[in-house]
């Protein structure tokens, strides 16, 4: 009889496990892509970033409109549905993007992880935590050297300038790849908005560079303050570190063309001097009558 039972509990215990672990597996791969493509604008319980706090989303909104919503704000705003639309002004303007690889399957999955970390009393994406201090000359200049390269990032990511360009930041500016951060403060909204977007950077470009490199919380902060104070001082790169740069390597190449001709004439006469006056001796020589 005991046989007869452990068999059966046996394959009860198999039975329960075969239907749990697809479950947790689900919910691990929707936590990590909540943290790597959310994060940057949402927090659950943590207050609004650049988009809405998440807390209770799925009392808020129906289970239907949020399948809608999430794969593609931008066809329910133009299609004007009155509740985008409205979070799209609320953002100012920012448009949420479609998510890479947001699947319906991981859309229910995100939507069921937001509904449990609503319950918790504090869910694991309440936000980065942010110093309201004032922020100090040091900090500004810490930040402008770990933008520029100048001090070396603690998980070995490339300086921000490698892509991005800064008003005031050197003579040959920086990157075009990405956009322009002099006012990169205003367009999320502060302190907490931009601290939230460098912990988990949300574009494809940027979660390629920083998956494996993230900054440092320490790293954050200063190069908040750098970019704080780009906006206060206001404007736009005024592109002439692209002069400068183009200036610069017009006269380089033309140093190098010209030292290239230099060097390389010197050499040909060297040649050609004894080839000529050895083709002129043989001419004389069959002149003076050897056939």
């Amino acid at each position: 009889m005991n046989a007869p039972f452990g068999r059966w509990w046996a394959s009860a215990l198999a039975a329960a496990l075969a239907l749990s672990v697809p479950g947790a597996a689900r919910a691990q791969d929707a936590t990590a892509y909540f943290k790597q493509n959310c994060v940057s604008c949402h927090t659950i319980g943590g207050g609004r970033l650049t988009g809405p706090d998440l807390k209770d989303v799925t009392v808020r909104r129906d289970h239907d409109w949020l399948l809608r919503y999430m794969p593609n704000p931008k066809a329910l705003i133009d299609a004007g549905d009155p509740i985008a639309v409205q979070l799209f002004q609320e953002a100012r303007g920012v448009l949420m993007p479609s998510l890479p690889g947001l699947t319906p399957d991981m859309a229910d999955a995100l939507i069921s992880l937001m509904e449990s970390e609503s319950k918790l009393e504090k869910s694991q994406f309440v936000g980065v935590q942010v110093s309201d201090r004032p922020f100090t000359a040091q900090d500004i200049e810490r930040g402008r050297a770990i933008m520029r390269g100048d001090i070396a990032q603690l998980a070995g990511g490339p300086p921000c300038l490698s892509c991005h360009t800064v008003r005031g930041v050197g003579a040959l500016g920086g990157g075009r790849l990405g956009p322009d951060l002099t006012k990169v403060y205003e367009r999320l909204q502060g302190r907490k908005g931009l601290s939230a977007w460098l912990s988990a950077p949300a574009t494809t470009t940027m979660q390629s560079v920083f998956r494996d490199t993230p900054l440092d919380a320490e790293e954050i902060l200063p190069v908040v303050a750098y970019l704080e104070e780009a906006a206060r001082q206001g404007g736009e790169d005024s592109g002439f570190g692209r002069v400068t740069f183009l200036l610069l390597g017009l006269g380089g190449a033309v140093v190098l063309l010209a030292g290239m001709d230099g060097a390389w004439r010197k050499r040909f006469r060297a040649v050609r001097g004894p080839l000529v006056e050895e083709a002129g001796f043989g001419r004389a020589h069959t002149r003076g009558g050897i056939r």
